[in-house]
């Protein structure tokens, strides 16, 4: 039995368009991340005058995703992890946990 026209056009078309539809969506999300974490990295070379890598850890989206709190470390460095925040509107960096930008971001009531 050949198939009809109306099992491909009724089902594998719809299927498919949402496969590939799926796959933009998901996939655009992962390139956007990605490059999220290089200009993050790129702030934080730029604020620490380094040019060596940046490792990045537990990164936290806080202020309804504005802004993004976490962990760095120089990857040359001996030192342990250092926590920072980044704001996405005007692409900068805090390094200093005791001021109020990175307190009130990425204090423990963000979390909360």
């Amino acid at each position: 039995m050949k198939p009809t026209r109306g099992l491909i056009l009724n089902i594998v078309v719809p299927i498919a368009l949402i496969l590939v539809l799926a796959g933009a969506i998901f996939g655009g999300q992962a390139v956007s991340e990605s490059r999220a974490d290089n200009r993050i990295q790129q702030a934080l070379a730029t604020a620490l005058e380094s040019s060596n890598a940046i490792e990045l850890k537990f990164l936290q989206q806080v202020n309804h995703g504005y802004g993004v709190c976490g962990l760095y470390k120089v990857a040359s460095s001996n030192q342990g992890y250092a926590s920072f925040f980044y704001d996405k509107v005007n692409e900068t960096v805090i390094l200093d946990v005791n001021s109020r930008r990175y307190t009130s971001n990425c204090g423990l009531s963000a979390f909360c």
